[in-house]
C-alpha cells in the first residue's frame, strides 16, 4: 500500500484530504470527530458531537473501522461497544487528566464506603471505572440518568463541578468525587465579567464543567450540544461562550452572522488538538494505533454504556 510521501506545503493539505476519502472507502471507515477537535479535523469528519452523541453514532455505526478522533476514553468507548470492529486514534497520546483523576481502586474503596449507593459515572472516565460503575451519563443527560437510577444515594465521579451543577436539581444524595477538567477549571468569574461589560447585550452560555461560581453567571448552561443549539435558534447578534475553545467551528458554521465571544484565550484543552489530517492518513494507513480493551473489563464496562444508552436523552 502506497505511503505518505513528501509534498509541498501549499499541497499538503488537499493532498491529505484526497488520500483521507481514498482510505476512508478502502477501510469502509468512519470518522468520528469531537467538538473540541481542530477545524481541519471537524472539516474531514463524518460526524461531529459531544460524548453521547460520538456514543451513539459509535454503536449504530456499519462501518468496519472508527476512526476516533478525541480523547483515549471516548476511544475506548467505541471499542467496548465494537469489540469486533478496529478502532484507531491519530494520536495515542490523546488522553484526559479529569479522567485520570479517578481509577478502579479508587471507585472500588468509595463503593465499599457506601454499600447503598450506585455509581453514576461521567463517560470521561476509563475503562476500568466504567466497569465498576452502574451507569454512565454525559453533561447531556446526567440529570436524567441520576433521576432513572433506583436508589437516593449516587456516587459521581469524576467532574465535582458538573456534580454540583447536577446536585442542584435532585433530592438525591451526591457523593461527588473531587476531579475537574483542566481547560474549564481554570476560567474565573472576573474574566466572564470583564467580558459582560465589553458585550453586555451578549448572553452568556456556560459548560457545567466550569467552577460554580462561573456557572452562576450563565444566561444558558448546557452540553456542547446544547450550547450550539442555543446559539443557532436565539436572535442575539453577540454571544459569550464558556467552553472549550473548538467549538467556535460549529458555532460559526451554524451561525456565520453571528459573533461569539470566548470568555478565555487558554480555554484551550490540548489534548484534544494533537490529531491533524495527516495523522489521521498515517493511522487509516498503517491501521495504527488500535484501541484494545481487556475483554472482561469491556464485557462490565458495556453494561454501564448500554444502561445509558437504554435512557433516551433529550434533544440537548
Amino acid at each position: 500500500m502506497a505511503q505518505l510521501q513528501a509534498v509541498p506545503n501549499r499541497e499538503q493539505n488537499e493532498y491529505y484530504v484526497e488520500r483521507l476519502q481514498q482510505l476512508k472507502k478502502e477501510r469502509n471507515a468512519i470518522i468520528l470527530a469531537h467538538y473540541y477537535m481542530r477545524p481541519e479535523v471537524q472539516a474531514v469528519a463524518d460526524y461531529i458531537g459531544d460524548s453521547f452523541g460520538l456514543s451513539q453514532k459509535a454503536r449504530d455505526t456499519d462501518a468496519d473501522v472508527i476512526l476516533f478522533c478525541g480523547v483515549h476514553f471516548m476511544a475506548e468507548s467505541a471499542k467496548i461497544l465494537n469489540p469486533d470492529k478496529i478502532v484507531l486514534m491519530p494520536d495515542e497520546r490523546s488522553g484526559c487528566p479529569m479522567a485520570d483523576m479517578v481509577t478502579g481502586e479508587g471507585l472500588r474503596k468509595l463503593k465499599a464506603e457506601h454499600p447503598n449507593a450506585k455509581v453514576v459515572a461521567y463517560v470521561n472516565t476509563s475503562a476500568d471505572v466504567k466497569a465498576e460503575t452502574d451507569i454512565c451519563c454525559t453533561s447531556s443527560n446526567a440529570l436524567k440518568v441520576i433521576e432513572s437510577v433506583d436508589t437516593d444515594e449516587i456516587i459521581w465521579v469524576p467532574d465535582k463541578n458538573l456534580g454540583h451543577y447536577v446536585s442542584q436539581f435532585t433530592d438525591k444524595k451526591m457523593i461527588i468525587w473531587q476531579g475537574y477538567c483542566n481547560t474549564h477549571d481554570l476560567l474565573t468569574p472576573e474574566e466572564v465579567l470583564e467580558l459582560k461589560r465589553q458585550y453586555p447585550n451578549a448572553p452568556i452560555v456556560v459548560h457545567p464543567e466550569c467552577r460554580p461560581e462561573v456557572v452562576a453567571l450563565g444566561d444558558y448552561v448546557g452540553s456542547t450540544t446544547g450550547i450550539l443549539k442555543y446559539c443557532r435558534e436565539s436572535n442575539f447578534e453577540d454571544y459569550i461562550v464558556a467552553t472549550e475553545e473548538g467549538v467556535r467551528y460549529m458555532l460559526e458554521k451554524d451561525s456565520p452572522e453571528k459573533t461569539f465571544h470566548f470568555a478565555s484565550r487558554f480555554m484551550v484543552c490540548p489534548n484534544m488538538k494533537v490529531h491533524n489530517v495527516k495523522k489521521m492518513v498515517r493511522a487509516l494507513e498503517t491501521m495504527q494505533p488500535q484501541i484494545h480493551v481487556d475483554p472482561e473489563v469491556a464485557a462490565k464496562a458495556k453494561r454501564s454504556l448500554d444502561a445509558m444508552l437504554a435512557v433516551v436523552p433529550e434533544k440537548a
